[in-house]
């Protein structure tokens, strides 16, 4: 079972800036995929960006495209994202989300981790 903790949520006005942290319990390359998602109040959770374990590859939902930037540093097993030019729509809680597949009974299989969640705010 692989524990993800998040840190780094807060209150900052439009425009400014946060960096979120995702530790693993396990190293990352033990993973095949790392990902944010964000729940804002009365909607569904929503799918933000991911990362390979090695940090070769990012991808971005549209709307925060140019805005927030994933890295990685292995030897922490510890994802960030970077997230600036906050607006108001942005305010919701942030979760860390690590996927693991694998091959069972002759099937592809996935697990999927989740952390407990950051509270992000963006208000003036």
């Amino acid at each position: 079972q692989v524990q993800l903790v998040e840190s780094g949520g807060g209150l900052v006005q439009p425009g400014g800036s946060l960096r979120l942290s995702c530790t693993s319990s396990e190293s990352l390359y033990s993973l095949n995929l790392m990902g944010w998602f964000r729940q804002a109040p009365g909607k569904q959770r929503e799918y933000v960006a991911w990362i390979l374990p090695d940090a070769s590859t990012t991808n971005y939902t549209d709307s925060v495209k140019g805005r927030f930037t994933l890295s990685s540093d292995n030897a922490k097993n510890t994802v960030y994202l970077q997230m600036n030019s906050l607006k108001p729509e942005d305010t919701a809680v942030y979760y860390c989300n690590a996927l693991r597949a694998y091959y069972s009974g002759g099937y592809l299989k996935r697990d999927d981790y989740w952390g407990q969640g950051t509270q992000v705010s963006v208000s003036s």
